[in-house]
């Protein structure tokens, strides 16, 4: 599970150093972009097998979705903040340490899901009356809503897991538990909607065990790395309480993140009917190239971790610049194939003429702001494997600040969907911008087990 990268070596020639950063990266990232595919994966099974039972049943089931997406997807910074901790010490040779660190996330993982899960189990209802969900739909998305909801807690502590082991610089486990619960829970859904004859619940059943499953295999591979190095497992009320404070700023950051996509969503339904199924469609790319570009991110975050974590600065700052180099390569190289595919993609969703020409001018501007993204995404990974989490926070809620007027001018001056995701590009920019300032500063470049 473990492998120790020695960080004592003599410094090797720019090009051999370029070869070694690559090959980490590769190795890293790769896997991690399986994994991150994998995910979403499993809200398209649950759509596909819940669609055949009726319209009511799937209309529900997107209610449900979204609200627990948004509920879980609000604690990634378990993942982000653990990997960076825990790599640090992987870095420092402290295993035993690394593990224990890793423990006191896993703990806080189970804490939060715990709260949540309390909170959402009474107010289901409630929740999805506040989605506008129909009279037809609502009682589908309370019973997926109340029965996923006992499966939070063992998908949080899959987040807080899948950070260990990023921070062990082990990407390869969390892609096979990913695939492994993407095809349990296919079967699950399948055996229990029609073989049980459940129907919705079947498939919320189906998720829970498969959700539960996978945290019972991060669980095991984690415990058995706890026994080897003689880690503790017990919490720890202060190393909970220090994931908790590492983890606040990455929380703002995710909030200032998902504020910024419910403006544009916002905005793009004011534009009319056609720009709003324009924008559906674009967002569903972005954030399908967001994924290839977020798995350098990871790389980032353990490789960074580990080298700040083994005293190595230049190492650090060299990795910095190589993956960056990665990001803008990746960036230009998705916004090709964008541009290229965009005849196939677009009748994919629609065959609609009016939102395809609305779609279309919009779809360049993002094969453009590729290179844009790559950047921004790989200094995310680097000062968020840097633990510089309350800069990321502070950036954030700036290009809130900026993108904020500037999309709600968007109707106001007669823009359209293409003006709008020329604010999502600015928005890019903007970040882009803080975080290129921050890494030149050379602030984020602090050495030991411990920021």
């Amino acid at each position: 599970m473990i492998r120790l990268v020695h960080m004592t070596q003599a410094p090797a020639r720019p090009k051999a150093a370029r070869r070694r950063h690559d090959r980490e990266i590769v190795m890293l990232a790769v896997p991690a972009f399986g994994a991150l595919v994998a995910e979403p994966l499993f809200v398209m099974a649950d759509s596909a097998i819940v669609g055949h039972l009726g319209t009511p049943q799937l209309a529900g089931l997107g209610v449900a979705s979204a609200l627990l997406v948004t509920s879980v997807s609000i604690f990634v910074f378990l993942a982000y903040a653990t990997t960076a901790a825990v790599a640090r010490r992987v870095g420092a040779g402290d295993l035993p340490a690394a593990i224990r660190q890793g423990m006191d996330g896993i703990w806080l993982a189970l804490l939060l899901g715990a709260a949540v899960m309390a909170l959402v189990l009474p107010t289901a209802p409630a929740l999805v009356d506040l989605f506008g969900a129909s009279e037809t739909a609502a009682p589908y998305a309370v019973t997926y809503l109340r029965i996923s909801s006992l499966g939070i807690p063992a998908m949080l502590i899959v987040l807080a897991a899948t950070g260990v082991l990023r921070g062990l610089q082990n990407t390869r486990t969390p892609l096979y538990v990913a695939v492994a619960g993407f095809v349990a829970n296919g079967i699950l859904n399948v055996v229990l909607v029609y073989g049980a004859g459940l129907g919705i619940a079947g498939s919320a059943w189906g998720t829970v065990i498969a959700q539960c499953g996978m945290a019972a295999v991060y669980l095991a591979v984690v415990l058995r790395g706890a026994r080897k190095h003689e880690a503790s497992l017990r919490p720890d009320a202060a190393g909970i309480r220090a994931s908790a404070q590492a983890g606040a700023p990455l929380l703002v950051r995710t909030l200032s993140l998902r504020a910024i996509l419910m403006i544009a969503t916002a905005v793009a339904a004011r534009l009319g009917d056609s720009d709003i199924a324009a924008h559906q469609i674009i967002l569903s790319l972005w954030s399908l190239l967001a994924f290839a570009l977020d798995a350098i991110a990871i790389a980032g975050q353990a490789i960074i971790g580990r080298y700040l974590g083994a005293g190595d600065a230049q190492g650090a700052r060299d990795a910095c610049r190589r993956m960056v180099e990665w990001g803008m390569a990746v960036g230009v190289v998705l916004g090709v194939l964008v541009v290229l595919a965009r005849p196939v993609f677009l009748p994919l969703f629609t065959s609609d003429s009016a939102v395809k020409e609305a779609a279309l001018p919009a779809l360049i501007i993002v094969a453009l702001s590729q290179p844009i993204c790559g950047i921004v995404f790989v200094l995310d990974g680097v000062l968020m494997g840097a633990g510089d989490g309350p800069y990321l926070a502070w950036a954030m809620l700036v290009t809130l600040a900026v993108f904020t007027p500037a999309a709600l001018l968007v109707p106001v001056l007669g823009g359209g969907l293409t003006a709008l995701w020329a604010t999502m590009t600015l928005m890019m920019a903007v970040r882009m911008l803080t975080l290129w300032l921050r890494s030149r500063s050379g602030r984020w470049v602090v050495t030991g087990a411990a920021r």
